[in-house]
């Protein structure tokens, strides 16, 4: 089979794969009536793996081990809550302390807004990438993290009042326009990230994982692909922010704390160090089986008059901990490990299968 006809099956079968995706969550929404809790999965599963792709951009394609995501969600969500907040309804958010006079009448809309967030996201990884980006490792990891507890603890901070409300938060801040919101922004934005890690960026962020000295001696700019890196995977983190914004309606400093850091580590991990898809699939499983799957541990069961014993409120964790040590014992690298889910595999199983069946013939 020669490479035009391996690409327009592939093609083939994204578009197919594609509409299969949209006819499920056009079905889920108009014909089942999802509950609260599996809208809960599917939309918070999207947001979870946006952010969990963009963490992986840099800790699993660049070898970078950042934990800063977190701040940067907030800096996303804080910056759309702000410029999309309904101006005759700022002064039922900023009731205490009042909004600033530069705020009071700007309100953008939704899209731009969700670019904005991505924008000042990106920008203040600029602006804190090239002190950062000097350190290796575990001082890097540290860095970063400290960048996310410094953006929650400022956001929160008095000299904010007017701007982020201070401590108070934000709330009135706009919900999705409706079910498949979430999930064409997450879509078009995990495309974009595939692309790039496809293109000679992508294989030179590779190659920076693999060994620094040998990418450097092959002529890459070592200083300006991280910082590059750093820069997209924060940009996406703050749309995830963003969106995050809109699914709660209402967001303070302590929503972005250091455990929703670990929560994105945790998911690609799970998922797999430089694996796009991993990511993905590990996002709607943990979110699933956190949220919705192992609710019922959660609550006291009867059979008969016998109380099974250790259902109460909080087993439920205890439990889904459990799970993700085994997970993580039998599947080392995650469940992808560094390869994707695509159709390479199904196109050459089809060529094998067509030269038997010719050879047979003969």
């Amino acid at each position: 089979m020669t490479e035009k006809k391996k690409t327009q099956l592939k093609v083939l079968f994204s578009l197919i794969a594609l509409l299969v995706c949209a006819g499920m969550l056009f079905y889920v929404n108009h014909y089942t009536r999802p509950t609260f809790m599996l809208r809960t999965v599917l939309q918070l599963g999207a947001i979870y793996a946006l952010v969990a792709v963009s963490m992986n951009l840099l800790n699993g394609f660049t070898g970078l081990f950042s934990l800063g995501q977190a701040g940067f969600m907030a800096i996303g969500a804080y910056t759309f809550a702000i410029f999309t907040i309904p101006v005759k309804s700022r002064s039922g958010v900023y009731y205490l302390y009042g909004v600033a006079d530069w705020l009071s009448n700007i309100q953008i809309p939704i899209w731009a807004a969700i670019i904005l967030a991505g924008l000042v996201a990106a920008i203040l990884a600029a602006i804190i990438g090239a002190p950062v980006l000097r350190l290796k490792s575990d001082y890097f990891a540290i860095a970063t993290l400290g960048f996310a507890e410094i953006v929650r603890i400022i956001v929160g901070s008095s000299p904010m009042n007017r701007i982020t409300n201070g401590s108070l938060g934000l709330k009135l801040i706009p919900k999705f326009s409706n079910f498949y919101f979430p999930f064409i922004v997450v879509g078009i934005c995990i495309l974009i990230v595939s692309l790039l890690i496809r293109s000679s960026y992508g294989r030179a962020f590779k190659a920076i994982r693999e060994d620094e000295i040998a990418a450097e001696a092959m002529g890459i700019n070592l200083a300006k692909h991280k910082q590059l890196s750093f820069i997209i995977s924060s940009f996406f983190a703050g749309i995830s922010g963003a969106l995050m914004g809109m699914y709660l309606g209402a967001i303070t400093s302590t929503t972005f704390n250091v455990t929703l850091t670990y929560n994105i580590l945790l998911i690609v991990v799970i998922g797999g160090m430089g694996s796009i898809t991993g990511s993905i699939i590990s996002s709607f499983l943990v979110i699933a089986a956190r949220e919705w799957w192992l609710r019922f541990l959660d609550m006291e069961i009867f059979i008969g008059s016998f109380k099974v014993p250790l259902l109460k409120s909080g087993f439920r964790m205890v439990v889904f901990s459990l799970i993700l040590m085994i997970v993580v014992l039998f599947f080392r690298r995650g469940i992808m490990g560094t390869n994707e889910l695509n159709w390479n595999f199904i196109i050459n199983r089809l060529n094998k299968k067509k030269k038997t069946g010719g050879e047979s013939c003969e």
